[in-house]
């Protein structure tokens, strides 16, 4: 039996039907009473893993480093203790490793490996999704201090593909890390050229001052900026990426940002 976890998510739950269109046994995990087994990674008690052989394991990111961690070793605790054989965890590439939001990834790649349970490890690339969502155009302009540097962000349809394909059949990738960044970088400039709109770069500066006024947690605003000073600083273009050893044929990461862009433009 599988268990995917924060079923109710874009990334899982796509994976999800791909599983279950696929007559795969599957069970869902999330803090929704509509899941198979509503869990609450904050309540140890809710950690339901019994008769669950693979574990997809979603990173519970949204919160401070500390709290993300305390949540995902709750879960690798409890999975070893009822059973689990294979826990696949989905987490940030080593092209990331600059972003605000790396470390507790990064803990708990570490905390698995040294658990003894079987893993697997899918070091996703950022989201065509979110860079076009991120950039898009407000009064006919790009704006966001992207640099110009590539980005190599991967369509989020793309990392489902790759996470059904190592469900199949877990025993074949067990032990293995798989680096998913996109296999196309592209620039923000590339981005804007293709939606016909100007690139005109903020500073980091205004744009903390404009994050500040929107609607963030505390924590959000810091992680949004790292992504704008990594991209800057050109360390978002990874020089190695697995995706062609699980997608045959990976979709244009530039389209999939422009379609976003388009629907988050104002």
């Amino acid at each position: 039996m599988i268990l995917i976890t924060g079923a109710s998510g874009q990334l899982a739950s796509l994976v999800v039907d791909r599983v279950r269109e696929a007559g795969l046994s599957i069970e869902t995990a999330s803090r929704s009473p509509d899941a198979d087994r509503p869990m609450n990674f904050d309540e140890p008690d809710t950690l339901d893993f019994a008769g669950i052989s693979t574990l997809f394991l979603l990173s519970a990111g949204y919160a401070e480093d500390d709290v993300v961690i305390r949540r995902h070793g709750r879960v690798i605790t409890a999975a070893l203790r009822q059973g689990v054989k294979h826990v696949v965890y989905t987490s940030l590439s080593a092209a990331s490793d600059h972003l605000g939001f790396a470390l507790a990834h990064r803990w708990t790649e570490r905390a698995l490996i040294e658990s003894g349970l079987t893993f697997t490890i899918l070091r996703n690339g950022l989201y065509a999704e979110l860079i076009g969502m991120l950039a898009a155009p407000r009064d006919g302009r790009i704006t966001v201090p992207f640099g110009t540097a590539p980005i190599a962000a991967v369509a989020r349809a793309d990392l489902a593909d790759a996470a059904f394909k190592v469900l199949s059949n877990p025993e074949a990738h067990a032990g293995v890390t798989y680096e998913l960044s996109g296999v196309a970088p592209f620039s923000v400039p590339e981005l804007a050229q293709r939606l016909d709109v100007s690139y005109e770069s903020s500073s980091l500066q205004y744009e903390r001052k404009r994050l500040s006024k929107l609607p963030l947690l505390p924590f959000q605003a810091p992680m949004l900026l790292s992504i704008s000073s990594t991209a800057m600083a050109g360390f978002l273009n990874c020089g190695v990426s697995d995706l062609e050893k699980l997608v045959s044929k990976p979709r244009d990461a530039l389209s999939v940002a422009c379609d976003a862009a388009r629907q988050h433009s104002s």
